[in-house]
């Protein structure tokens, strides 16, 4: 897991270069006929995958955009009107099953597919009519973090692809803020070791970097055995705060911007509780002052008009992953191969 952590800026750089001309093919196609809505079907790492290209398609390109509920097809066998729809499935291994029969049954009805994934031989490549490659090479920790990053890093460019001001040189700047964050590693050791015995703790991120929230806490779940919740700032006012204590542990996104408020005025309410708390931000935030906070030594600013937090999630995660590795040794827990888990999961 932490050799892979590690691989990250290497293959968001692969990633880019290697697809950007069939993205631009597909932004090509969709400039006459864009869809009306996008429908992303995923498991797992890659559904928190598919949350965070949820808030960026619909903030970047206006299109709503739905997660697909799988059982709907599995289960109950229901249909769907899928006419000038996009539907996107999204897997590291290309072999999760419900997924790819959400976008076989989408397909039948109409709508433009593409696959997300790691695997170019998988069904999922070979069932999608645009496929996209997640080069990071193969991922042998059960728990997913190459491909993760990866995945986001299609999210961009599927919004590129769709219209999006976003602009291919600060993409290629994604490689450089993830290699920031690498460097933290030693710190994060430190950082992980009062956390030991954590056995409960919440996670808190809003807007681009909520998605970060549900991926932190799965981390730590399925690596380190923590009962690990997660929630918006907002979500989590409305009861969930209730739980926390004197030292009760808590994690945080924390970038500037429009959702910086709301993350701001959860730490000085956590801190009126007693909290223990950990932000993860960057340099550019310098309203950061929380007590404990990880600080990515890079100001992670671009050139566009999209929100200013629009490039955080992939150099934030990076310390989240981390810091579940770390804990994970600190417990004397193989981080690699966690109980009861294997690496391709298929689920109907």
């Amino acid at each position: 897991m932490r050799d892979e952590i590690r691989q990250q800026p290497a293959a968001l750089e692969r990633t880019l270069r290697q697809e950007i001309k069939n993205v631009e093919k597909l932004k090509k196609r969709l400039a006459s006929n864009p869809p009306r809505m996008i429908v992303l079907a995923a498991r797992g790492t890659s559904d928190n995958a598919a949350l965070f290209q949820r808030y960026l398609l619909e903030i970047a390109t206006g299109i709503p955009v739905s997660l697909a509920a799988p059982s709907i097809f599995t289960l109950y066998g229901g249909t769907l009107r899928c006419q000038d729809a996009l539907f996107v499935a999204i897997s590291q291994s290309g072999e999760s099953t419900d997924t790819n029969l959400v976008l076989e049954r989408a397909k039948e009805q109409g709508a433009l597919t593409i696959g997300i994934t790691n695997e170019a031989d998988s069904t999922l490549a070979k069932l999608a009519e645009h496929t996209f490659l997640v080069r990071a090479g193969r991922e042998k920790s059960v728990a997913a973090t190459k491909t993760y990053t990866g995945q986001l890093l299609m999210g961009y460019l599927l919004a590129y692809a769709l219209g999006a001001k976003i602009k291919i040189d600060d993409l290629k700047r994604l490689p450089e803020w993830a290699a920031a964050s690498l460097k933290l590693e030693n710190e994060i050791r430190e950082r992980a070791t009062p956390y030991r015995y954590m056995r409960h703790t919440v996670v808190v991120g809003r807007g681009l970097n909520y998605a970060n929230a549900y991926e932190f806490a799965l981390k730590m779940m399925e690596t380190c055995y923590v009962v690990a919740e997660r929630f918006s700032s907002a979500d989590f006012l409305h009861g969930p705060i209730a739980m926390v204590e004197s030292a009760f542990p808590v994690f945080l996104f924390g970038p500037g911007g429009v959702t910086w408020p709301s993350i701001h005025g959860m730490c000085e309410r956590l801190e009126q509780l007693k909290a223990d708390t950990l932000l993860i931000t960057d340099a550019s935030n310098k309203d950061a002052a929380a007590k404990r906070t990880i600080r990515i030594p890079a100001k992670l600013r671009h050139s566009g008009p999209l929100p200013e937090d629009v490039y955080t999630p992939i150099p934030y995660i990076i310390p989240a992953q981390l810091f579940a590795a770390s804990l994970a040794e600190e417990k004397g827990l193989d981080a690699d191969q966690p109980r009861t888990l294997t690496k391709v999961t298929r689920t109907l």
